[in-house]
């Protein structure tokens, strides 16, 4: 995949441009780049990763390609308390990063992160499309199961966005879902 793989899976989901949102386990920042070109001019970004030398390649990347657009970088583990300095968002993404919690967390882990969001805030999941992992995949899910999984977290109005293939596990999905009004 590319940078115009990764804009078109979120695409559908950030509108309208600007606002604050935040990329959970940001990682190199693949996504964190899309969202900065979704949200242009104005548009600010806590990037969340455990990997402080990841986050700082990311600020590096991003300061280059779209200087208009505000970068905090937060070296942290989303499965644990977000950092206080995590604002109220309009959204946030979450892009290959869900599948490396355990099914058994992943509700908590997306009850913390729905509580970041403003009322009608967006969390969009990118995901493979599979129930089934491997050693680099370890716990995905199928678009079915974050559809209970959202619910579960308290976020409303969930929606497929799109499907892409996958040359690693078949394909991969985006979602919306919504945290309550």
């Amino acid at each position: 995949m590319n940078h115009a793989d990764h804009v078109s899976l979120l695409r559908p989901g950030v509108a309208p441009p600007g606002g604050v949102w935040a990329d959970f386990g940001a990682g190199r920042g693949a996504f964190t780049l899309a969202l900065a070109d979704l949200l242009g001019p104005g548009g600010v970004i806590y990037a969340l990763d455990r990997d402080a030398g990841a986050l700082r390649d990311l600020a590096r990347e991003l300061g280059a390609r779209f200087p208009d657009v505000t970068l905090h970088p937060l070296t942290a583990d989303f499965t644990r308390p977000l950092p206080a300095a995590l604002p109220a968002l309009d959204g946030a993404v979450m892009a290959n990063a869900l599948h490396f919690v355990s099914d058994g967390h992943k509700a908590e882990v997306l009850r913390r992160i729905a509580g970041r969001l403003k009322p009608g805030g967006r969390l969009l999941l990118v995901e493979y499309n599979v129930d089934h992992g491997n050693l680099w995949v370890p716990h995905p899910l199928t678009y079915a199961r974050w559809e209970t999984l959202a619910r579960a977290a308290g976020l409303t109005h969930t929606r497929l966005l799109t499907k892409r293939p996958s040359s690693f596990l078949k394909e991969f999905f985006a979602a919306e879902s919504l945290a309550p009004v």
